[in-house]
């Protein structure tokens, strides 16, 4: 092992998870690889846990190639939490050490991960790793997407895909602004999050009736948060009161919602799509800064619903992969 400024690191590389092409969980394999180094204005990260994504299964699958320029082999993953270990030429000295959620530079799934030492976001006092890790990345957007639909007390809001690491944080703020929440999700134990998180009514969207349930119950929602997309999420289009505002970005079902520009038109609806949750680096590393200071002060609260080691990533994707995982699935390096 060699001394270095913020710890220990192997003299001849690290431990990674590639997707070593395109394909199911199995594609996912541990390698070893040259070790990171910090270039001027980067730190590198000792990787603690790593944030998963159900976009990281789609893109290990080979969907959104014309969005996401990967070619195999590649290290997966976005975000982290961990320890500054190392910095560049330019970068303070004094970050050395600190616990920090970050984006990363060539990939999550690894023992060390290199940033841009500006998107550093410094994990408050009291918070875990693994709390800070599972906000990272769905914290900032749900803060943006509830930002920008702006309930008010007593409006009902339409959650779908709520049992999700996104779902469940938009269920509490949407509650925590006085909204009125239905949330929809597959199967009974993500309803049951739901109602515990302050969603007024829950509905299971296997079920056929779950459209006739929603509109009887709510007169049709201001807000329609869609994080499914496809059929689903052009059925929860159709629901949107006159007047609403429909968020349409998930691709958890293959694809975004279909959704008709006329009929919008017609009833004055505003379809805001992925945009809404893309952010500048300073955008994001705002708005994850205030979402981690509310998790420490109590006023949301990440559901993590399963964690894996860093070598089983495999499992970590075909868990997400089956629909079952309540909240946030987290690899810890």
């Amino acid at each position: 092992m060699l001394e270095t400024d913020g710890g220990t690191r192997s003299v001849n590389g690290m431990r990674v998870v590639q997707v070593t092409r395109f394909g199911g969980p199995e594609v996912l394999e541990p390698r070893e690889v040259p070790d990171a180094v910090a270039g001027p204005g980067q730190a590198v990260v000792a990787v603690s846990v790593a944030d998963v994504l159900f976009l990281d299964t789609q893109l290990r699958a080979g969907w959104g190639g014309e969005h996401f320029p990967l070619r195999p082999p590649y290290v997966p993953g976005g975000g982290v939490a961990g320890t500054v270990l190392s910095v560049g030429e330019g970068v303070d000295r004094d970050i050395l050490g600190r616990r920090v959620v970050t984006m990363t530079e060539g990939g999550a799934y690894a023992e060390r991960a290199v940033a841009d030492a500006a998107g550093l976001v410094g994990i408050p006092d009291g918070l875990s790793m693994p709390d800070g890790a599972a906000l990272l990345q769905t914290g900032p957007a749900a803060l943006g997407l509830i930002e920008a639909a702006a309930p008010e007390p007593g409006d009902w809001v339409l959650v779908t895909a709520a049992g999700g690491g996104l779902g469940v944080l938009l269920v509490q703020l949407a509650r925590a602004a006085g909204a009125r929440v239905v949330a929809a999700a597959r199967g009974a134990g993500k309803l049951e999050l739901a109602r515990e998180l302050g969603a007024e009514v829950a509905v299971d969207y296997t079920e056929p009736d779950w459209t006739a349930r929603v509109g009887e119950v709510t007169g049709g929602p201001r807000v329609v948060f869609d994080g499914v997309g496809g059929d689903l999420g052009a059925a929860a289009f159709g629901l949107a009161a006159r007047g609403g505002r429909v968020f349409a970005y998930g691709v958890p079902s293959g694809g975004f919602a279909e959704i008709d520009a006329q009929e919008a038109e017609r009833r004055q609806l505003t379809v805001t799509g992925i945009e809404q949750v893309q952010f500048e680096p300073a955008d994001s590393a705002r708005l994850a800064g205030q979402v981690l200071r509310a998790a420490a002060q109590g006023r949301v609260t990440p559901v993590i619903g399963k964690t894996f080691p860093l070598e089983r990533a495999a499992e970590a994707h075909a868990a997400i992969e089956s629909r079952d995982v309540l909240g946030k699935t987290l690899l810890l390096a």
